[in-house]
């Protein structure tokens, strides 16, 4: 069954807005989205720890005077929060309680958003179905026999279910964009430094961002916007203090818009082809200049991304070792104490990238593989620069 072009539920711009009128009531609001959780979640599996509605109501008292008076937000859980494990979806993490929110976090919560529960993830965001989770897969709410995408796929799945408002997901190569994409919902990318880091657990540190996932365009604006800005906890934040995106304007007229031909092979199929044809008879219609461009390179970038996410990985996930956070497996020596620990503690997936990211590290291999993948990365950076010169998007 397809997704409906409008959203299930008002989108969490419209909701904010009529409880600012007096036009419907927190109450209400959660009311539906538990009914919906009641209904759902036991098929659909997105969230893997969540609220109890009474409490949300509860602490909401304390809230009212704040711009978003309580709403409730669904947070990936590998983004600390203090009110819930912050797992990874590992069993190495199962018990694992921040003693502090994510900026991201702590910035919703600083305009008055609660945290309604942390979605279910590929174990440390690394896949891009939500079935190597260590605690069972996520379905996709239109279709149970499908995927809803990853590695945020509790955070897309809770949002497309009615579960929801909104959430924050997190991307490295495609981990925001492709589950709201699978699940009929919006979902972006932020510019990398755009948001910060602090307090989301690091998967691949040059390539990690933390993203909204919602049910409209304003709505990922309105949370981008919040989120964003610099913060001197992340040494790689951008020096931007603001982002104000609410007045976005549907105008489009008068943007050129790139059409990378390398992205539209044979391969994609008739009907997915004619798809993009109409998508720029329509914004031609709307005013813009649509240009056929070339971004030869692209071919190499996925084995750069492998190559780059799984030995940032591989260095990353070297601190879990069963001293430190929460699974230690009792052994006769510290070398087979760490051994046994990573050993039942991480998932196969999280090995295969970490073996690959150790091979690539090694001597002997590390410029033939890391460091000529990092090569790679910066040709495609520049064949970027060059592409908007000629283009805006």
């Amino acid at each position: 069954m397809p997704p409906p072009a409008k959203p299930v539920q008002p989108d969490l711009w419209e909701i904010h807005k009529k409880i600012e009128r007096g036009e419907l009531t927190l109450e209400a609001v959660l009311e539906e989205l538990y009914e919906n959780i009641r209904e759902k979640e036991p098929k659909i599996h997105a969230f893997l720890s969540l609220s109890e509605k009474e409490a949300l109501l509860s602490a909401a008292e304390k809230l009212k005077d704040t711009e978003f008076c309580g709403l409730p937000i669904a947070i990936k859980d590998n983004i600390c929060t203090t009110e819930f494990f912050t797992t990874c979806a590992s069993r190495l993490l199962e018990k694992y309680r921040s003693p502090y929110d994510a900026t991201a976090v702590a910035r919703l919560k600083a305009v008055g958003f609660q945290v309604q529960g942390k979605t279910n993830l590929d174990e440390f965001a690394m896949g891009s179905s939500t079935e190597h989770s260590a605690f069972g897969p996520t379905r996709n709410p239109w279709d149970l026999e499908r995927v809803p995408g990853g590695s945020s796929g509790g955070s897309a799945a809770a949002v497309a279910a009615g579960e929801a408002l909104a959430a924050l997901g997190t991307d490295t190569g495609g981990s925001v964009r492709q589950p709201a994409a699978l699940c009929g919902v919006v979902g972006l990318r932020p510019t990398y430094g755009l948001v910060s880091r602090y307090g989301l657990v690091a998967f691949a540190s040059s390539l990690d961002t933390i993203g909204p996932i919602t049910r409209s365009v304003r709505d990922a604006a309105l949370l981008l916007s919040l989120i964003a800005g610099h913060d001197p906890k992340d040494s790689t934040s951008l020096p931007i203090e603001a982002l104000d995106l609410g007045d976005l304007s549907p105008r489009i007229s008068g943007l050129r818009l790139g059409l990378p031909r390398e992205y539209l092979p044979k391969e994609l199929g008739e009907e997915a082809l004619n798809l993009v044809d109409r998508w720029c008879a329509t914004a031609e219609d709307l005013g813009a200049e649509v240009l056929e461009i070339s971004l030869p390179l692209t071919e190499y970038a996925l084995p750069a991304y492998y190559l780059i996410a799984s030995a940032e990985a591989a260095a990353n996930l070297a601190r879990y070792d069963g001293v430190r956070y929460t699974l230690r497996v009792p052994a006769p020596g510290v070398a087979e104490m760490i051994t046994q620990s990573r050993t039942l503690g991480f998932g196969p997936e999280v090995k295969r990238r970490i073996a690959l990211g150790t091979f690539a590290l090694s001597a002997g291999y590390y410029d033939q593989y890391y460091g000529k993948a990092q090569r790679v990365r910066t040709l495609i950076a520049r064949e970027f620069q060059k592409a908007f010169e000629k283009v805006d998007l």
